[in-house]
């Protein structure tokens, strides 16, 4: 039987006694300060580098969550995970996880990571180095949890600031969200604000947009396409798979974070701007027929609602400690009321990108009236 039964316990297993580096890395998105601390400075730099943008000086206020990352061999905490049960559309095994009396141990099947949440300990242990992007997921989840009490509603879209109005773009699995987005942002009025998480809150005129320090993740099939991405491979690998049948080449998976400021220029991130509009991106590669954009009312198309809502997770925490289940259900009452100050558009038709990133830019620039 495994003596882990609370956070201290299991915070105590997963750093194993490690030492942890004097250097550490201070992280300000939005108005949270995160302190990460890891035994592994290489780690610490790598993630510097990845969240410069958000880098805070040293000492510059007090964080309001501390985080540890410890590289290690995978873990074996010794308790019995559940599976998480997956969204629809996605197959296989990738987090599972245990509760304890005051935390959540979550265990990536694929990377062997183990995580520890709880209100007091929020660690990351195992193949650090190897599966970074791991650790900087983990560290967005803390600060997902912080929006998320302060009344912000998750989106599953990206975000991009278009002469500064946000526009919020959601599809389906595999509908071209990130490649609209990236090519939006060849544009220089186009600014990024997030690619995968946005969250939402009203004010007093509308609705406020905000993003997490998440750098965009393409697959192969976006970045052939695009000149400005073909740097992130080998031309030998572009040449191979332009070569693959274009339905083989689309549904390829094998991620690549796209550096904004090094790709698209310094200042090109934006980290919060009012909404103006949500996209949902529900065309057909298979259609003959340009691609066009029509207002629709997400109460008579819960459909597209299920596009743009999004759980929080397994690392989610309520502000009374407890922990959210993968049963349950998203509040559609919640992104009703929220998308009824904005108005909702869905794109139709067969996909064409340069046809849709033209009709997007001068709907931005015409407002929110029906094109």
């Amino acid at each position: 039987m495994s003596t882990i039964t609370d956070a201290v316990s299991a915070a105590t297993a997963l750093t194993g006694g490690a030492t942890l580096c004097d250097d550490a890395l201070l992280l300000s998105p939005g108005e949270c300060t995160l302190r990460l601390r890891s035994n592994s400075a290489a780690l610490i730099d790598d993630l510097r580098r990845y969240f410069a943008h958000v880098v805070a000086p040293s000492g510059d206020k007090e964080p309001e969550l501390d985080l540890v990352a410890i590289e290690s061999s995978p873990p074996d905490p010794g308790v019995e995970f559940i599976d998480w049960k997956r969204e629809p559309g996605k197959t296989g095994r990738k987090d599972a996880y245990h509760d304890l009396e005051d935390g959540r141990l979550v265990w990536k099947v694929r990377t062997g990571m183990v995580f520890l949440q709880s209100e007091t300990h929020r660690i990351a242990a195992g193949p650090c180095l190897k599966y970074d992007n791991q650790v900087i997921n983990f560290i967005n989840a803390q600060y997902m949890n912080w929006l998320q009490h302060r009344d912000w509603l998750i989106c599953h879209a990206s975000g991009l600031v278009v002469r500064g109005s946000t526009l919020g773009i959601a599809g389906f699995s595999g509908g071209g969200k990130s490649t609209l987005m990236l090519r939006l942002l060849d544009h220089d009025q186009v600014s990024y604000l997030t690619n995968d998480r946005l969250f939402i809150r009203p004010n007093a005129n509308g609705v406020d947009a905000i993003g997490i320090p998440k750098l965009p993740r393409v697959n192969p099939g976006t970045i052939v396409h695009n000149p400005k991405l073909h740097g992130l491979i080998s031309r030998e690998e572009r040449d191979t798979l332009l070569a693959l049948p274009r339905g083989e080449l689309w549904d390829l998976e094998d991620k690549y974070d796209v550096d904004v400021a090094q790709v698209y220029g310094p200042g090109q991130i934006t980290p919060q701007a009012p909404l103006s509009a949500f996209l949902v991106l529900n065309w057909h590669r298979d259609l003959n027929e340009p691609p066009r954009l029509e207002r629709v009312d997400p109460n008579t198309r819960r459909d597209l609602l299920g596009a743009i809502m999004k759980s929080p997770g397994p690392f989610y925490q309520y502000p009374d400690g407890s922990f959210r289940r993968d049963t349950t259900p998203l509040d559609e009452q919640a992104y009703l009321r929220m998308l009824g100050n904005v108005p909702v558009y869905e794109i139709l038709g067969g996909v064409d990108f340069e046809a849709i990133v033209a009709d997007c830019l001068a709907f931005a620039e015409t407002g929110t009236r029906e094109r």
